[in-house]
């Protein structure tokens, strides 16, 4: 008797770190995205579609289907302050509250192959090969030295940092470029299925670590964008907002938020030396972002010739809004990286980009690329949690659309396990109890059967370091502590102001109370202590001595 074919989906999840909104030629970019482009030609684009505020936390929220409180990630592990580890949803890696995505997949009878940045536990026992994932090439900590073995490769942990499967790596090939690398270790763990007749569907995940800082690129990569930015931020901003309201991505009366960059001098006030470097590190950004269109072509062009593409589902997110330095130049961190930076790199304008070199682009640039909306990542206005999206159906379902559906990042897992035929266990799995998926399957909006993935009335909360946000429909309450927010619940009408500029407090109070009290379920729910706040006010010594630095040791403590 012959075995029946497995038809189900294979599944190709792509995440990027750090990206902007319009950092995609699809979104409006200037930067060569041809590969991209064409998986957004065969799909979807998403213009409200969410994530967490910050890259590890929306890594937990997309491989459980739970808000990242539950998960484990209540706030990253690098920052958060040492009376909080170990609280229930502030563990620092994902938890044994939530069955993982890749578990459920697996035992769904899914081939479960990982390619890139984890960012959810630091330890072997935390890594992706323990929780569902049969071969796995993975950097565990939240960033590092694209080139490998820099001079500050190892500021997110001591020791070793990549593991394949269950074992540490400490010696990475040479030459190394994590880009490169994480598409080639995928292509061959294709290449030993493929060799071995493994012809079950399979669940790849390629969370690139690149854009994420530091900066650095191939030199001809770099080369390529010589002079593309010498006109500055604004001008750039200009230009993308055009293109998006061009390609029909923002609507061509959209509220655009003002850029607030505090600290960093306006470009027309810069010296021509600071210039020049501030348009090189956005050319090295603009580098990186190609070669990882590039790795994406190759991993395509392999699907396509061992026959599996056409039955690949595709997403393509980025894991938050585009890096402000917003994290590095809080008070505990930035100094220590000032610090580290001036004694270890060479962020000379000839070497920006090249091994040795440790840099980022600023708000600025940031700004540019998140805009119409409001801020970057971390923050949880749009600029922070609005992230471009790409779902390639196989079959074409809604393909060449452009879609205004709100998503989030929950919604992934229990998307994926019903397109996979699997069922998620319920309270229950393995001998322990685990937290039900809280997102919504947009399986049937997909295929067409549904015209919305959220029911109208649905309600979303966004918290990281004290930075709240709650949204019912298109109303959103934020409140950003300090600085621009003046520490204050803000209300917006996202229906009529996507730029979060009109600020609708006063003359909508009855609105407010409604959504603050939706703000308090959410936190109740959710197990969020909101005193995260003081993280601001922690002492930078702290973070030199190593509390922060090895977040190895705290896991194991």
């Amino acid at each position: 008797m012959t075995a029946t074919k497995d038809t189900r989906p294979n599944i190709l999840l792509i995440v990027v770190d750090d990206m902007g909104f319009s950092d995609l030629g699809a979104f409006g970019s200037e930067i060569d995205t041809p590969h991209l482009d064409a998986i957004a030609a065969e799909g979807v684009r998403l213009t409200d579609f969410h994530s967490a505020p910050a890259c590890s936390p929306t890594r937990a929220m997309l491989l459980s289907g739970v808000d990242h409180h539950i998960a484990g990630i209540g706030s990253m592990i690098e920052t958060v302050r040492p009376d909080f580890a170990g609280a229930p949803g502030y563990e620092g890696y994902l938890n044994d509250r939530v069955a993982a995505l890749p578990e459920l997949l697996r035992d769904a009878g899914y081939r479960t192959i990982l390619s890139g940045k984890w960012h959810l536990g630091h330890t072997l026992d935390r890594s992706p090969h323990a929780r569902g994932f049969e071969r796995s090439f993975a950097l565990l900590p939240g960033g590092a030295d694209h080139f490998g073995g820099g001079p500050l490769d190892r500021i997110a942990a001591r020791g070793p940092i990549y593991a394949e499967d269950g074992e540490w790596v400490t010696d990475l090939p040479t030459p190394f470029y994590s880009t490169d690398y994480f598409a080639t270790r995928l292509i061959e763990f294709f290449e030993e299925a493929d060799a071995a007749g493994d012809d079950r569907p399979f669940f790849a995940y390629l969370p690139f670590s690149a854009p994420h800082w530091p900066l650095q690129a191939p030199a001809a990569d770099i080369q390529k964008y010589r002079g593309q930015y010498d006109d500055g931020p604004d001008a750039l901003r200009q230009h993308r907002l055009e293109r998006l309201k061009q390609l029909g991505l923002v609507a061509a009366d959209t509220t655009i938020a003002p850029v607030v960059a505090e600290g960093e001098a306006e470009w027309g006030e810069q010296t021509p030396e600071q210039r020049a470097h501030s348009a090189r590190t956005m050319e090295v950004y603009a580098a990186m972002v190609d070669r990882i269109d590039q790795n994406v072509g190759r991993v395509v062009g392999h699907l396509k010739r061992s026959g599996q593409y056409e039955n690949t589902l595709v997403i393509f997110l980025s894991d938050n809004g585009a890096e402000g330095a917003i994290v590095e130049a809080m008070p505990i961190m930035g100094p220590v990286f000032a610090k580290l930076i001036a004694e270890h790199c060479d962020n000379s304008l000839d070497n920006l980009g090249h091994p040795g070199s440790y840099a980022w682009y600023g708000p600025r640039w940031a700004q540019a690329a998140t805009a119409p909306s409001r801020l970057v990542k971390t923050y949880t206005t749009e600029g922070g949690i609005r992230v471009p999206t790409i779902i390639r159906a196989p079959g074409g379902s809604r393909a060449g659309e452009i879609s205004g559906v709100f998503g989030t990042v929950k919604d992934v897992t229990p998307t994926l396990l019903e397109l996979a035929g699997a069922a998620h266990p319920g309270t229950s799995y393995r001998g322990r109890t685990i937290a039900e998926p809280t997102g919504r399957s947009f399986a049937g909006w997909l295929n067409g059967d549904a015209d919305t993935i959220h029911p109208e009335g649905a309600t979303t909360g966004w918290e990281l370091f004290g930075r709240r946000a709650i949204r019912r429909d298109d109303w959103k309450a934020v409140y950003v502590p300090d600085g621009d927010g003046q520490s204050r619940w803000q209300l917006y009408d996202l229906s009529k102001d996507r730029g979060e500029v009109h600020d609708l407090a006063e003359t909508h109070p009855d609105i407010l109370a409604e959504l603050l009290g939706l703000w308090r379920d959410y936190v109740r729910d959710n197990g969020v202590i909101e005193e995260a706040i003081s993280f601001f006010d922690s002492d930078p010594a702290a973070f030199e001595a190593g509390w922060i630095s090895d977040p190895r040791e705290r896991e194991t403590a």
